[in-house]
């Protein structure tokens, strides 16, 4: 399964889609971006006249990049052709930095296991000078369809 196959089975829209471009993916792990538009919605009241992207916001990204679309591949993979849904069963996550609103990001995932339907990864975001804005590890449960 190629990266625009991935993206085009993402099960998000704008404005709730934070992928912009998958860089790398294989069996092991998955690099992605992301640029926050600054006309998102949630700018104009996190926080009033200091906007910050939200850490549920960081982690959301994190989790569409690094889980769901390795999930997506892994799961075309192990059933040949057939791509599963992902659903984010837990999280653990460090923010060391804000993002503001215009800033790209980046997202490194590594797997850490796939098995019984369970994905489990290490994810870190980076800015674009290269700093590590949060990191943690993120879970999820691949389905063959939305509810289960």
């Amino acid at each position: 399964m190629n990266k625009a196959e991935i993206l085009s089975h993402l099960p998000y829209t704008k404005p709730f889609l934070f992928v912009d471009e998958l860089e790398q993916i294989d069996e092991n792990g998955v690099t992605g971006s992301y640029t926050f538009d600054a006309n998102l919605d949630f700018y104009k009241g996190h926080f009033k006249d200091h906007p910050v992207t939200p850490g549920v916001i960081l982690t959301e990204t994190m989790a569409q990049i690094g889980l769901v679309c390795l999930g997506i591949y892994l799961s075309a993979t192990a059933v040949g052709g057939m791509p599963g849904h992902v659903m984010l069963t837990s999280t653990a996550v460090d923010f060391m930095k804000p993002v503001f609103p215009g800033e790209k990001v980046t997202v490194v995932a590594q797997k850490v296991y796939f098995r019984f339907k369970k994905l489990n990864c290490t994810v870190q975001m980076m800015n674009a000078a290269g700093e590590i804005v949060c990191k943690g590890v993120i879970a999820g449960m691949v389905t063959n369809k939305m509810n289960g």
